[in-house]
């Protein structure tokens, strides 16, 4: 579904990521580790097209032929939402929705109704006309995962989507999870594995290149520079 042969990234001089090769078959779930500045949230802005290779090439598939992109959904990290932007929760999950579509697309009754059944999932019906400058971390985190399920994506990408999250909704989190793993690719970066790693069928450590790991707790040392 995704492929990454010989990708290298580099800023300013200095080598996010070093010759990495990587798939990702339909149905995987893979959940990333690694050291902080090891290029984890490099590796998946490449995935998402967000940034484009220094050198190296990437390949997505649908159905087994060559596609030119793929429908993603992307929990972002907390610290890359300016939350003075003056949007409300309703209007970031029904953005989700967007896809190809103007930002002045008109939203019909059907796609309003999938943000009333989106945000009674991830717990934010209440604060559905709230400004995201007013919410806290942890709702505002649950805000951006309603916008990355709401389109179904075939590819869900989570940027530490336990971060912020209160203790009262990381168990339901999980059971989201592990919900969507059934029909959805899962890319997964976090730091508290213990109860992910036995989710995912794949554990890949990203230090600069990618190493794939059979072991719960398993660090390789790149030696790229």
């Amino acid at each position: 579904m995704i492929e990454l042969r010989g990708v290298s990234v580099d800023y300013n001089g200095y080598r996010a990521l070093c010759d990495v090769d990587m798939t990702v078959d339909e149905g995987d779930f893979v959940a990333i580790t690694g050291p902080n500045g090891g290029g984890k949230t490099t590796l998946l802005k490449v995935i998402l097209q967000l940034i484009k290779p220094t050198s190296g090439t990437v390949n997505f598939r649908s159905s087994g032929a060559l596609v030119t992109s793929l429908k993603i959904g992307y929990l972002p990290q907390k610290n890359m939402i300016d939350s003075r932007f003056p949007i409300t929760v309703e209007d970031v999950v029904l953005s989700g929705l967007l896809g190809g579509k103007g930002i002045f697309h008109r939203f019909s009754g059907e796609e309003r109704a999938k943000v009333d059944a989106m945000l009674e999932v991830v717990g934010m019906t209440d604060k559905r006309k709230s400004a995201i400058g007013e919410l806290s971390g942890g709702q505002l985190q649950r805000t951006l995962l309603g916008r990355a399920l709401i389109s179904n994506p075939s590819v869900l990408v989570l940027d530490e989507p336990l971060s912020y999250i209160d203790k009262r909704f990381e168990s339901h989190l999980y059971d989201i999870i592990a919900d969507y793993a059934r029909h959805t690719t899962i890319l997964l970066v976090s730091h508290e594995m213990t109860t992910i790693s036995q989710m995912a069928n794949r554990h890949l450590i990203v230090d600069k290149t990618v190493h794939d790991c059979k072991a719960a707790h398993h660090y390789v040392r790149s030696e790229c520079e």
